[in-house]
Order: C-alpha cells, then structure tokens, then sequence
C-alpha cells in the first residue's frame, strides 16, 4: 500500500522508491549530482552502500550481483564521465541479459540542451546511454519517482532482461517536494504462449530420433523443466557460456561442448531454451557468414522470451515464450506422443568420454581446471575471462549448478572477471567465489583489491600470469609473422601488491602447489589472490575445441 506524501529530497525519493522495491545493496561512487541521495543512504539502516575505487567497478559489481541471483543489481555514479566509465559493465550487462539498473544524475535542468559546458554535461546523455541499454529515463517531476523507478525495474525485468538507466537533474535532486513512496510495485510482463506452435514444434519432436537441447542465459531460471524435457527425449543438453549448470554436467544428459561437437553432425533436431544458438550457428559454422535461416543443418525450435530472436536466427518453429512457461506446454503437448530412447543414453555417454579425452591435451590449462573443479565446491562460483584458462574453462570446466558459472559472454569483456566476482559474493557471501583471469585482465581491475579488503569482500582472484596477453601474442606469432606489438607485459608483484592492499597474497606454480593454497583461501572466506606463474606463450590452444 502507498504511504501518505512526505517532503523529501528527489534524490531521497529515487533511493527510497528503489529500496521499496526490495533493493538493499547499491555499488556507487558518491559526487556532487547525487550527494542528496548518497545522504539518503546513509540514513538508511536497511541500506547497504559499497564504495569501489572506480566507477566501471561499481557497475561490474551490480552485474555479478545480477548474474548471482537473477535479481536487480543497482549503482549510482555522477553523470557524463562518470556513467560514461561505466559503460563497457553496461553492454555486457546488455549481452548477459542481466537486470542492471544505473541511478545517475544530470546537470540542472534549466541548462538541459543548452551546451554551455556545464560540469559533467553530455551532448545528449540519456540517448547515448539507450544506445547501450533496454531503456533510458529522467525523473522530470519528483511526485512521480516511485513510477518512473517502477517503470525502470518493469523493463529491466520483463521479456528479454537487461540493464536499464534512471537520471535526475542536479537541482531536482537537491530539492524538496511532497512524494509518495511505495504502491503496486513492479509489473513484470510476459508473453502469453502460442500453443500453435507448442503444437507444431511437439509434432516434429515427435519424429526425432537424435534431439539435442541447447541452453542459454534464459534457461538459468528453468533447470528443472529442461532436465524434464531432456529425459522425456533422453536429449543430451549442452551450453556455450550463458546456460551452463542448467543441467549438471555429472548427469548422464549433461554435455560440455566439446561432447556435444561430438554429437551435433547425427543431431536431427536442435531446441534452443533462451539461448542465441551462437554455439551451432557460428562457432561451429563461420563467424564470418551470416544467414538469417540456415540452409544446413539440423530441424530447429527455439523457445525465447525475445519475438525479435525469431528474425536474427529462424527457426523451423519459434514459441515466444519465457522458458518455464513454453517448456511447460511443450511437455504437455508431447506427453504419450515420445519415449525416450535407451540408445542416446550410451551414444551420449561415448561422446563425453571422448571428448574429455581429446581435450587433456589443452596444458597445462586442463591440469589447473581439475583442480580448481576437485577444489571447488558444487555450489562454488567460477568466473571466467578471456585469459588462456577462461578460454578452456568454457568447454573443460564441469559446472553442476544454475547460476555457479559467469562469464562476460559474447562482449568478452577485458577486465570484467574481478570486479563482477566481488558483486558475486556479496550478494552470496556464504558460496565460494572464484575469478579466474590473466594478468592483463587482472589489471584493469586491480584497485578493486582494496574495496575487497575494505568490506572484507572474501573472492578469490586466480591470476594466470603469463606476463602478456596472451592470445594477442598466439595469434601475431601464427598470423602476422612472430611481429609483436602489445603483446608482452611488464607487471608488478601481484603477491606484494595484495598484502599492500591488505589482501592475502599466495604465489605457486603447479597444479599440484595449487590445490592446498587454493583449498585454504576458500576455508578462510577472506579477500585472497593467488598468482599462478606460467610460462610466456606455453599453453597449448584451446580454439580447437570453441571454433569445432
């Protein structure tokens, strides 16, 4: 029910109508647009804020919030440079299709479109920032905040999930106006199903002999309907990155990827859940050649929240529908129609023997990612990055859990790993955290050590240090005659730079020195990195095994 008016800053209000929504956590950088609702926040027991040292980290951070819980995730920072450095968290929250939401602030209003260069002004920010976003709007008038916070949180969370941007002028901020705080909260709106086209799509079902299951980030919330559906057809199901641990990988239908490269020629028909089917259509197919409807391959149904997804990639049947709800029907329409055949259960069990086989010969990466998964524990969170491991980790790290594997996913995002993991275990401070990232990527977020030590944010970062980046120097040695430019790093200590942060600091150099230091860091649930040496230009390529 609404609370009768109350005079409150606008800044207050767009906090207070955020918190009555069930926020209460938000990464922000406080500044001098949205002092007043900082100021509110700190009259807010119920609150938490968690200051990072740099504003893409507050963003990354509301991100790994997010991707853990499938909830909103929110920062606040100043307006113009200040969103504007947190935009590479936003078009990766964009491709992850994660509820962010971005509280910011704007010049005062009576200098809006003017150019006078006022402080922190954009040309247009509100437009720059719908390039990157699902949605971007500005409390114009304080006695509607509660709506326009609604309205925003409605987008974020409704059909196809993604970040979204609030903004409030300076003056608007500051000043008091009588606002109401609370009502009928959001409204998250969904498709209704299409049993047409549960019908067609049950009807080709029906005549499959080899179906595979393909997940993406829209199947996170339906693990349960997916494994029905899976062993109503004994379908093995696989992921890329985004819907990995839908299925665990330990059950006789979980594939990784590299199991299901072995499968996927004698596959008939392919269902994608909430998933881009990047896996099929171009990482096994050519990155270089797009075609709206495949001419090979396959009989394909997708279940998507997303109509728009019907068009990019078209199906044999599309069913527009949120994955639980179209995955229902579908098993409704298919029961007494299909049986599962025993003979998929051992053609499935075959290809991840094999596969796990050929892909032991990625070293030493594969040796550290055994011990990281013996290590780990199955509700553990591993995040991965592009660094040698994180490659091999999107087809060689077993996941068993929804939501316990997060990955920039097809932004590949530098530097994401850290900060995004630090997010990640605040909102799940008893899981154990893992980032795993390279030397190079570590960087870019390496100030974010000392938020982790300030609010004793216990992640841990695994840093591989092959003093370069690495692919960068694969890829000019093969392609570009061995001609090195920005390739090779000079970095510091990391192990001293953590103990100067007040983060424990570990250094080994085998699998085997991994396991122990690894195994302590997660039982101490303290801030902690481990830097893994390696040798520059050692590890052997794991692209065999993403491009098939």
């Amino acid at each position: 029910m609404s609370e009768s008016p109350a005079m409150m800053s606008g800044g207050e209000a767009m906090i207070r109508a955020v918190a009555a929504n069930g926020i209460d956590t938000v990464f922000g950088l406080p500044g001098a647009q949205i002092y007043p609702l900082f100021d509110a926040m700190a009259r807010m027991p119920e609150m938490t804020c968690i200051t990072p040292r740099h504003e893409q980290g507050a963003a990354y951070m509301a991100l790994g919030y997010a991707r853990a819980t499938g909830e909103p995730g929110v920062f606040s920072v100043v307006p113009g440079p200040g969103v504007l450095n947190t935009t590479a968290a936003l078009c990766t929250a964009d491709g992850n299709n994660a509820p962010v939401i971005c509280l910011t602030g704007q010049i005062p209003s009576v200098y809006l479109g003017k150019g006078r260069g006022h402080l922190h002004e954009l040309r247009d920010q509100r437009l720059t920032l719908s390039t990157l976003t699902k949605w971007a709007g500005r409390i114009d008038d304080p006695t509607q905040t509660q709506s326009m916070v609604d309205q925003a949180m409605s987008v974020a969370l409704s059909g196809r999930r993604g970040p979204v941007c609030l903004e409030m002028c300076w003056d608007t901020m500051a000043q008091e106006f009588p606002v109401t705080i609370g009502g009928d909260g959001v409204r998250i709106e969904k498709p209704e199903v299409d049993l047409d086209a549960v019908n067609q799509a049950a009807a080709l079902i029906a005549k499959a002999k080899r179906p595979m299951i393909m997940c993406g980030g829209g199947a996170q919330h339906a693990p349960a309907e997916v494994l029905a559906l899976a062993r109503m057809l004994n379908a093995p199901v696989t992921a890329l990155r985004m819907g990995r641990g839908v299925v665990a990988e330990d059950d006789a239908l979980g594939t990784s990827s590299a199991a299901a490269r072995l499968l996927w020629d004698d596959t008939d028909l392919l269902i994608g859940v909430g998933s881009r089917l990047e896996l099929q259509y171009m990482r096994w197919g050519s990155m270089m050649k797009y075609e709206p409807r495949p001419q090979n391959g396959p009989t394909m149904i997708r279940i998507d929240i997303d109509p728009a997804e019907m068009d990019r990639l078209q199906p044999d049947v599309g069913i527009v529908a949120d994955s639980v709800d179209g995955l229902n029907a579908l098993m409704r329409a298919l029961a007494g129609k299909v049986s599962p055949d025993p003979a998929n259960i051992e053609r499935i069990s075959a290809a991840k023997a094999k596969a796990r086989a050929r892909i032991q010969k990625v070293q030493p990466q594969m040796a550290y990612l055994d011990v990281i998964r013996e290590v780990l524990p199955r509700d553990g969170i591993f995040l991965e990055e592009l660094c040698q491991v994180g490659f091999t980790s999107n087809f060689g790290f077993p996941v068993y859990e929804p939501r316990t594997y997060i990955s920039p996913g097809y932004q590949g995002t530098l530097g994401f790993g850290y900060p995004t993991a630090l997010g990640v275990k605040v909102a799940k401070p008893d899981r154990a955290v893992v980032s795993v990232c390279g030397d190079g990527g570590f960087m870019f977020g390496m100030p974010e050590m000392q938020t982790a030590a300030q609010y004793g944010i216990g992640a841990i970062a695994l840093v591989f240090n092959n003093n370069a980046y690495g692919n960068v120097r694969r890829d000019q040695m093969n392609n570009y005659g061995g001609r090195l430019i920005g390739a090779d790093l000079k970095n510091p200590d990391f192990v001293k730079l953590a103990d100067a942060c007040g983060v424990a600091g570990y250094r080994v150099d085998s699998p085997a020195a991994l396991k122990p230091v690894l195994a302590k860091a997660i039982d101490d649930n303290a801030p902690a990195l481990i830097e893994v040496t390696c040798e520059r230009g050692s590890e052997v390529s794991p692209w065999e095994f993403i491009q098939g």
